[in-house]
């Protein structure tokens, strides 16, 4: 069954130096997993009234199956890219493992 792994940033402490960290290279770093079949980015729009929701940015990797998303998340690759992600996230951040059951 088709896999993604889904980190979500909340809302960083500095959103300009978030953006400027995310855009030189978290993004590269996190398509350099092994087995990644799909990126993919966003950004969180604010609420109506302009405050913030919750979660600013996320990202997800698509794999073929949770055995090739467990196996890159052990890799040399994910030995740079974690640890960034945990640098970056001045406002906490979710780390999700999930099953596609449809697309």
């Amino acid at each position: 069954m088709p896999t993604k792994i889904t980190v979500i940033y909340d809302n960083p402490t500095d959103p300009e130096a978030f953006e400027a960290g995310y855009a030189a290279g978290q993004v590269e770093l996190a398509k350099k997993l092994p087995g990644v079949v799909k990126f993919e980015s966003s950004k969180v729009w604010p609420k109506e009234d302009g405050s913030p929701t919750p979660a600013y940015r996320m990202f997800d990797l698509y794999f073929d199956d949770y055995d090739t998303a467990s196996a890159a998340v052990a890799t040399a690759e994910a030995a740079e890219l974690f640890p960034s992600i945990f640098g970056l996230a001045t406002g906490g951040v979710r780390i999700l493992f999930s099953d596609i059951e449809e697309s």
